[in-house]
């Protein structure tokens, strides 16, 4: 059922490459923790452990190496002391299509284990106030060691409930993440059962169930005029295209979708229709990321708040 649902939704001409990604050897990929360390210093690092590091060149922060040094890669000094930090390229593109800046005031909801709370840190420059939430506990405690090991000293960790934040602070963020709770479609490997063992389209429905609540509260927790930016790491147009729709309608004409302010090569677009249902023209903004053996499957959506939202 995942194949079939999969063919009808990645375009007809990047299916085989696609599907090819799923058992292809994968590259390994950082990003220079900025609250610790710079380019160069992480460079020559690497390079002293015999890595050869490739720049992004969408984003020079970020970096990948070849199938063959992806483990060397995550014993290496800089990844243990965190000034690296061990993701995905697509991972890193809902921070910067985020757009935080120093000063301003920033929530991550669902923010464990913290890779992208680090990376809005760092594009923060330890500057403003940046509160992550995460509602697991030992996912809470192990994203509050990673904000230790990282640096980011001026965040602020939150074992709450993320839907439930907006009510200690409605209309108060610049920005809010939402990287969501999802069905993982995008990480599966045929190499590694344990990452689809658990699929159904019953797992996507509930997953649903705790994404919709968390980006209505991001809505309710970012000042009008404010960005939140939702993503995922799932294929499915139930959790990307039919939840940001399903938004814009409670919304009503409170929030808009903007372009992604990010090109990279493995973005498609996102879908216009699913089973018979009309997508909200505007969600044509999001963009899919296709899993190629260096980029994981991703869903990243911008959304600006633009005037009060009912009860």
């Amino acid at each position: 059922l995942f194949w079939e649902r999969l063919a009808a939704i990645v375009p007809s001409g990047r299916l085989s490459g696609v599907r090819e990604s799923f058992s292809a050897p994968r590259s390994g990929a950082g990003r220079v923790n900025r609250l610790r360390t710079g380019r160069d210093e992480v460079r020559a690092a690497l390079e002293e452990a015999a890595l050869h590091p490739r720049p992004l060149a969408w984003y020079p922060d970020g970096f990948t190496v070849d199938p063959a040094e992806r483990e060397a890669l995550g014993r290496s000094g800089p990844a243990r002391d965190g000034r690296i930090w061990l993701q995905n390229p697509s991972s890193m593109v809902p921070p910067l299509a985020l757009g935080p800046r120093p000063g301003e005031r920033v929530l991550d909801l669902a923010a464990a284990p913290g890779s992208k709370t680090l990376q809005i840190a760092g594009l923060m420059e330890g500057q403003g106030e940046l509160a992550a939430v995460e509602v697991v506990r030992d996912r809470f405690f192990r994203l509050r060691r990673n904000l230790e090991l990282g640096g980011a000293g001026f965040a602020r960790a939150f074992l709450k409930d993320g839907s439930r934040v907006w009510r200690h602070r409605p209309d108060w963020f610049d920005r809010v993440m939402v990287d969501a709770p999802c069905s993982t479609e995008g990480r599966f490997r045929v190499d590694e059962p344990e990452t689809f063992a658990y699929w159904s389209p019953r797992k996507i429905h509930e997953m649903v169930r705790r994404q919709v609540p968390l980006l209505q509260g991001a809505l309710r927790a970012v000042r009008e005029g404010g960005v939140v930016v939702y993503s995922t790491c799932s294929f499915a147009p139930e959790e990307n295209e039919l939840v940001v729709d399903r938004v814009l309608r409670w919304a009503e004409d409170s929030v808009q979708v903007e372009p992604v302010p990010i090109t990279v090569e493995a973005m498609s677009p996102t879908l216009e229709r699913w089973q018979g249902q009309e997508i909200d023209p505007q969600v044509r903004h999001a963009r899919r990321i296709l899993p190629d053996g260096t980029f994981e499957g991703f869903f990243v959506c911008r959304l600006r708040r633009t005037g009060p939202l009912h009860d």
